[in-house]
């Protein structure tokens, strides 16, 4: 495993951590068809969708409810695979375009609280720490507004129904440079793995 930040790579060449959220289920098609072209790594992390959805309403323990969340990002997984992107369960920097399947490696390590306070967003968070890679969340909204107005950077937390509440205070504090953006438009996604700039929240303090 390995933790280099790829300092020397062009950010349009770096590898990246690439969250896609179970919001967009409907769209992954779409959204397949960009990321698989991508002309760099990608560590795809999927989100829960309507698989969690189902975990929610079970109304287990929180243990439980944790690893059978964890279980339906898999399920997530398999189906975003299904569109044309390789799997992979273990931890790593992969050379292509790639979905991560986390049920094992979450497993291993257990390293965040059992608790709906953390989602995919905050496990995408710990994959990208871990690899030492910038992170991306494709979302179904531009990104963190406040007061109507889309925040362009965040650099402290702030309550949101954007992302988990564990996620904007696990960032910040690890300095894992993030951005969210509107994952619905696929011209938006292809700009921004080519290095342009879009619209979206930035978080972090390495900009």
């Amino acid at each position: 495993m390995t933790t280099c930040r790829y300092n020397s790579l062009e950010p349009a060449q770096a590898p990246l951590v690439v969250k896609l959220g179970g919001s967009l289920y409907a769209r992954v098609p779409g959204i397949v068809s960009v990321l698989r072209t991508a002309e760099r790594p990608l560590v795809i992390v999927p989100g829960g969708g309507p698989f969690a959805n189902a975990v929610r309403e079970v109304r287990a323990d929180n243990d439980t409810a944790h690893w059978m969340a964890i279980a339906a990002m898999e399920q997530y997984g398999w189906y975003v695979a299904s569109h044309g992107i390789t799997a992979m369960d273990l931890l790593r920097i992969p050379d292509r375009p790639t979905v991560l399947l986390p049920y094992r490696c979450l497993r291993e390590h257990d390293p965040l609280p059992h608790s709906w306070d953390v989602t995919s967003d905050t496990i995408a968070a710990w994959v990208a720490g871990t690899l030492g890679l910038d992170l991306l969340l494709l979302k179904s909204v531009d990104g963190i507004s406040a007061g109507g107005i889309l925040l362009e950077t965040v650099s402290t937390p702030l309550e949101t129904n954007v992302v988990d509440p564990a996620f904007l205070p696990f960032v910040l504090k690890k300095t894992i440079a993030t951005s969210i953006i509107n994952g619905t438009d696929p011209e938006r996604i292809r700009k921004f793995l080519a290095g342009h700039r879009v619209p979206g929240t930035r978080t972090g303090t390495t900009f």
